[in-house]
């Protein structure tokens, strides 16, 4: 792992409620989603939630049941 997608994995694990989060994570969620590595329908997600800093963009995942492997991934990617 090379030193930008060590941040950008700082970066998507930032934490809800951290002013300006929503920003970051969207920021980092753009990252991957240009690797090849987020489905569009993932950073859409991270869209949305990057106006909102205290809601987690995992939890929206989960409530609307899409970006399994994404939410699989974030749980076993530690920044």
């Amino acid at each position: 792992m090379d030193e930008e997608e060590r941040q950008n994995w700082t970066l998507i694990h930032t934490p809800p409620g951290v002013e300006w989060s929503g920003r970051a994570r969207y920021a980092a969620a753009m990252y991957f989603f240009q690797k090849g590595e987020m489905a569009a329908e993932v950073l859409e997600v991270y869209r949305i939630c990057s106006r909102f800093d205290a809601e987690n963009p995992l939890d929206v995942l989960r409530r609307w049941q899409i970006g399994k492997e994404w939410i699989e991934r974030m749980e076993n990617t530690v920044s």
